[in-house]
């Protein structure tokens, strides 16, 4: 450095290049939103459609599933207690 130059402080910006940005980017978070906003109310309004046509609605059919588990588990442990099936016994110094 010189003895006629002043010592830099920092880098030196332009605000006109960093407000052209900003509002670039403030714009594409504007449509990226926009877009967000018209697919999310699409697959919600075609999922409700959907949901609506089922013969069986989902918590008619879960309510369904879970009482078959049930009488499965059951069955299994039932089946499990009649036959005498128990914990093997492990051997102690094998």
């Amino acid at each position: 450095m010189s003895d006629g130059e002043n010592p830099s402080s920092g880098p030196q910006f332009r605000a006109a290049p960093l407000i052209t940005s900003a509002a670039m980017i403030g714009g594409g978070t504007m449509i990226v939103l926009a877009g967000l906003a018209v697919g999310g109310g699409h697959l919600l309004s075609t999922t409700r459609q959907w949901i609506n046509e089922m013969d069986v609605p989902p918590s008619e059919l879960a309510r369904a599933k879970w009482t078959q588990a049930r009488a499965a588990m059951s069955a299994g442990s039932q089946a499990w207690q009649k036959n005498g099936s128990g914990p093997v016994p492990v051997r102690a110094g094998i």
